[in-house]
């Protein structure tokens, strides 16, 4: 199950509070030593599927798994992992000896304001790449330089020290579009089941929309990108497994909630038109009745 998981979620969930001082206008940056987080109660350190609303980098030690919708990947030892908000990991420690650090940042903090380049548009955060590497003795050493750097820099008072972070955060990522990345392996059966089981809730956490939220994902690439298989791929999936294409299941699920927001709500249909996605009231009116057979403005009367 997807679950969402802000920066206020992260750190109530392991028991601190977001610090002062350290969400700014330049974004937030933090970085913690993962053998000091985990819960107390279980001992469990499991990432479940979640769609996080930060960019994380961690440097594990200690044999673990890592699990996309398709893509099972093994850890052995010692791996450098690198996750965006947009695709949604699973990660699975298979000892009890798991070590080492990980940072966390916002697209803010790394490109501020209005900037004409984003993370996402970097290889290593691209759909499809498996962003995960195994390191040998030497990188070890040379990613541990780092984030021992991070980690003593954070608490400092240099004025500049943001900056000096946010240099290191780019280091780590140019280092690790350097190396060679992880062999998947592909379990045909789960991998299946999870590809289905990940669109159906990644489909369900568009909805309920307001006024202010417009409908993110729309067509059947954009569900395929953000788990990071070919879209026909994704198709040939749902329809083995529901009958239908993944074309219709969304235009069923976004059939739904027009009807919701059309009996429910006192939204003009140029609102409703737009949250889900129309920036032409007469292109929505067309979807609504090829799909119901009235207009939208029969099924509200």
């Amino acid at each position: 199950m997807i679950t969402h998981t802000s920066l206020n979620d992260f750190y109530h969930r392991n028991g601190a509070a977001l610090p002062e001082g350290i969400a700014r206008e330049i974004g937030h940056f933090n970085i913690f030593d993962a053998e000091k987080l985990f819960d107390k109660k279980t001992g469990a350190r499991v990432m479940p599927y979640s769609r996080r609303d930060y960019y994380k980098i961690s440097w594990l030690r200690g044999k673990s798994r890592a699990e996309y919708a398709d893509k099972v990947i093994d850890v052995q030892e010692s791996a450098l992992l690198f996750a965006t908000p947009k695709i949604p990991y699973h990660w699975i420690p298979e000892d009890g000896n798991q070590t080492g650090m990980f940072c966390i940042f916002t697209a803010e903090f790394i490109v501020p304001g209005k900037a004409a380049f984003s993370l996402d548009d970097l290889p290593i955060f691209q759909p499809g790449h498996i962003p995960v590497f195994q390191l040998n003795d030497d990188e070890i050493k040379e990613i541990q330089y780092i984030f021992n750097k991070m980690y003593k820099e954070i608490d400092t008072d240099y004025p500049y020290k943001y900056d000096l972070l946010r240099n290191l955060v780019m280091e780590l990522i140019h280092y690790g579009q350097k190396l060679q990345p992880v062999q998947a392996q592909y379990p045909v059966q789960n991998a299946s089941e999870r590809i289905s089981a990940l669109f159906i809730e990644l489909l369900e956490r568009q909805f309920p929309l307001d006024t202010y939220q417009r409908l993110g994902l729309r067509s059947a690439k954009d569900y395929a990108d953000r788990l990071a298989v070919h879209v026909n791929h994704l198709n040939k999936i749902l329809k083995e497994a529901t009958g239908r294409t993944t074309t219709q299941l969304i235009s069923e699920r976004v059939i739904q909630e027009a009807k919701i927001l059309l009996k429910q709500t006192d939204w003009s249909i140029g609102d409703v038109s737009y949250v889900l996605g129309y920036d032409d009231i007469s292109h929505f009116s067309n979807f609504f009745k090829k799909h119901t057979s009235i207009t939208p403005a029969a099924f509200r009367n």
